[in-house]
């Protein structure tokens, strides 16, 4: 894990996206002055921005996060949570259908 931001990684992230940090800002809502500072690692970086640059610069957020230092919060993905319950309930249902065929 990164201990600060990796500001090489963000920019080759960028340039294979074809954006310059100047669209970062813009995306983010910030001025160039304040992306600068979270590339010199003088600006956290919060978990609503995290995932909007994982979709920018197309890659999971766990990555952006993981890049821009360890103090910045892992964004939740509540779609994970949700899909791991429902898979948990269809084991159960799966586990009851055969539980009920074995009894007839």
């Amino acid at each position: 894990m990164a201990l600060f931001f990796d500001s090489e990684w963000f920019d080759a992230r960028l340039a294979a996206s074809g954006l310059k940090r100047s669209d970062l800002a813009t995306a983010l809502g910030l001025s160039e002055n304040e992306i600068a500072g979270m590339w010199k690692d003088q600006r956290e970086v919060t978990a609503p921005q995290v995932r909007l640059m994982a979709v920018l610069l197309g890659v999971p957020a766990r990555d952006v996060a993981q890049h821009a230092g360890i103090s910045t919060p892992m964004p939740r993905d509540e779609g994970d949570d949700r899909l791991a319950r429902i898979e948990r309930e269809l084991q159960e249902i799966k586990a009851l259908i055969a539980e009920l065929r074995d009894r007839r």
